[in-house]
C-alpha cells in the first residue's frame, strides 16, 4: 500500500501500537525465559563472592567446636631418644656409703654397677615415653570462652543469611536493570521511528508549500535528539547486560518480562506496626548486632575471670628404657611411673594486664550495646522505606496507567488538530515525547514496585528464593 500524507497518521498510530505491544508483551518473543528465582540460582553457582560466603560459614561452624573442645580432656604423647656417653673417675669413695658396700656379700653388688666403681666411660641409648591427660575440673574462663565461640559460630550464620539476601537484592537489581533498560531502548527506537515519519511529513509537506521551514527544522532537531538518546540507550543496556551477566555467570538472552496485566498488590500484613515488629526479631542486621554483643558479653566474662583459680584433673604415665653399657644409677633400665592428681593454678599478678583487658571489654560492651540500638532504629527505617515503596508503588503504577492512556488520547487529538490545521507539527512531537515517556514511566514504576516488594522482605530478614518465586505473577511466562 502506498503511503501519503492522509495515511501517515493511521500509520505512526500502528507503529506506536506494535511498539508499545513488542514492550509489554515480550513473553510472546521470548518464550519461556528465565524468570529472577531461576538467575538467583545461577548467580549461587557462578558468582565468586557467594561461593567465598559458603567458605565463611563453613569456617565460622567450626568455632563452636573449637568451642566444646576447651572443656574436654587434653591427651599429649611425648617420646625422646638420647645418646649418652659417661665418663667416671677411679674415686669409689662416693659409693662406700651404699648398703653392703664394705661387706663381702655387697662386692658382688658393687660390681654390678660395672665400670662406675671402678673409674672409664660407658656409653648407651636411652628412650623414654610417657602419656598425659589433663581434664579441666574448674575454669569458669574457658565456659565463657565457649559460650563467645559459640556466639561466633550464630554469628556466621547470620551473616552468611544476610549475604545470601543482599545477593538476592543484587539479581533483581540486575535482572530488573536489565528489563528497564530494554525497554527504553524499545520505546527509543518507537519514538526516533515516530519522528523521523514526522520529519519527512515536514520536508514533504515544504516541499509542496503547506509547510514552512521551521516546521522541518523543528522536526530535525527532535530527530538530532532522539538519536542522541537511542545511542545512550544502547550504551546503557549494554552496561546492564554487563553486570547481570557479571552477577549471575550467565548471559541475559532470554529474561522473562514484565506482565502485560500487572496489577500491583499491597503489603500484607497491611499495619506498619506489624511489620516493624517482624523487623526487629527477624532482620539480619539486628540479629548480627544482638551476636556481637553476646560475643563481646562473653569477651567480658572471661577477662573478669581471667583471675579465678582453675583446677584440673592431670593424670600421667611414663617408661623409660636404655641399651648399651650405661649404669642403672645413670640411665635406668625398665622404669615405669603412674601419677593421678588435682592440679590448682592461681593467677597472682599479670602485670596490670588483667585489669587492662577487663576495662578493654567493658568498652568493648558498652559499644556493642550502642550499635545493637543504632541497628534497631536503621531497621526501623528501612521498613518503613520498603512498606512505603510497596503501598505508594499500587497507587503510582495506576496513575501511571491512567497518564499513559491520557498521553495516548491526547497525541490523537493533536494529530487530528494537526490535520485540520489546528496544531503544528511541533505540537505532535512534543504529544508524541509525552506518550513515549509515559511509556518508561509505568516500565519502571513496575519495576520500582517489585524491587520495593523485595526490599521490604529483605529489612524483615525474609527474602529468599520463595520470595523471588513469588514475583511470578507480575513476570510473563
Amino acid at each position: 500500500m502506498k503511503m501519503t500524507l492522509k495515511t501517515l497518521p493511521a500509520a505512526l498510530g500502528l507503529a506506536r501500537s506494535l511498539g508499545l505491544l513488542l514492550a509489554l508483551h515480550g513473553g510472546a518473543v521470548h518464550g519461556m525465559g528465565m524468570d529472577v528465582a531461576e538467575a538467583y540460582r545461577q548467580a549461587l553457582r557462578n558468582d565468586p563472592a557467594s561461593l567465598a560466603d559458603e567458605q565463611s560459614l563453613a569456617a565460622g561452624r567450626e568455632k563452636s567446636v573449637q568451642g566444646d573442645a576447651l572443656l574436654r580432656p587434653r591427651v599429649n604423647l611425648q617420646l625422646g631418644v638420647n645418646r649418652l656417653h659417661n665418663r667416671q673417675s677411679g674415686d669409689s669413695s662416693a659409693l662406700a656409703a651404699l648398703p653392703g658396700a664394705g661387706s663381702g656379700a655387697g662386692s658382688g653388688s658393687l660390681d654390678g654397677l660395672g665400670s662406675l666403681g671402678r673409674g672409664g666411660s660407658s656409653t648407651g641409648t636411652t628412650a623414654q615415653a610417657s602419656v598425659q591427660l589433663v581434664q579441666p575440673v574448674y575454669d569458669l574462663g574457658a565456659r565463657a570462652s565457649r559460650r563467645q565461640l559459640h556466639e561466633q559460630t550464630t554469628l556466621a550464620q547470620t551473616q552468611f543469611t544476610a549475604a545470601r539476601q543482599q545477593l538476592a537484592l543484587r539479581v533483581a537489581q540486575a535482572y530488573f536493570g536489565v528489563l528497564v533498560a530494554e525497554e527504553t531502548v524499545r520505546v527509543v527506537q518507537a519514538e526516533l521511528a515516530a519522528v523521523r515519519q514526522q520529519r519527512e511529513r515536514a520536508q514533504a509537506r515544504f516541499d509542496v508549500g503547506q509547510d514552512r521551514i521551521t516546521d522541518v527544522q523543528e522536526a530535525q532537531a527532535r530527530l538530532d535528539a532522539v538519536t542522541t538518546r537511542e545511542v545512550s540507550a544502547q550504551s546503557v543496556l549494554e552496561l546492564r547486560r554487563a553486570q547481570f551477566r557479571e552477577t549471575t555467570g550467565t548471559p541475559p538472552n532470554q529474561l522473562a518480562p514484565l506482565a502485560a496485566r500487572f496489577v500491583p498488590r499491597p503489603p500484607q500484613p497491611a499495619a506498619l506496626a506489624d511489620w516493624q515488629a517482624r523487623g526487629a526479631g527477624g532482620s539480619t542486621l539486628v540479629l548480627a548486632r544482638q551476636s556481637e554483643q553476646a560475643i563481646a558479653n562473653a569477651e567480658l566474662s572471661r577477662h573478669s575471670l581471667a583471675g579465678r583459680p582453675t583446677l584440673d584433673l592431670v593424670a600421667s604415665y611414663g617408661a623409660k628404657q636404655q641399651r648399651g653399657g650405661l649404669s642403672p644409677l645413670v640411665a635406668p633400665d625398665g622404669d615405669r611411673t603412674a601419677s593421678v592428681g588435682l592440679m590448682l593454678n592461681v593467677p597472682l599478678y599479670a602485670g596490670g594486664a588483667l585489669d587492662s583487658h577487663q576495662r578493654e571489654a567493658v568498652a568493648r560492651f558498652g559499644q556493642a550495646e550502642l550499635q545493637l540500638a543504632a541497628a534497631q532504629r536503621d531497621v526501623r527505617l528501612q521498613v518503613q522505606e520498603g512498606y512505603l515503596a510497596v503501598t505508594t508503588g499500587v497507587s503510582r503504577v495506576a496513575a501511571q496507567e491512567q497518564a499513559l492512556a491520557s498521553a495516548r488520547s491526547a497525541l490523537d487529538a493533536t494529530t487530528r488538530g494537526r490535520d485540520v490545521g489546528t496544531r503544528t507539527a511541533l505540537d505532535v512531537l512534543d504529544a508524541q515525547q509525552r506518550l513515549f515517556s509515559a511509556e518508561l514511566d509505568l516500565v519502571q514504576g513496575r519495576a520500582d514496585y517489585l524491587l520495593g516488594r523485595l526490599r521490604l522482605a529483605q529489612a524483615v530478614g525474609e527474602l529468599d528464593e520463595d520470595t523471588l518465586r513469588g514475583l511470578g505473577p507480575w513476570l510473563e511466562r
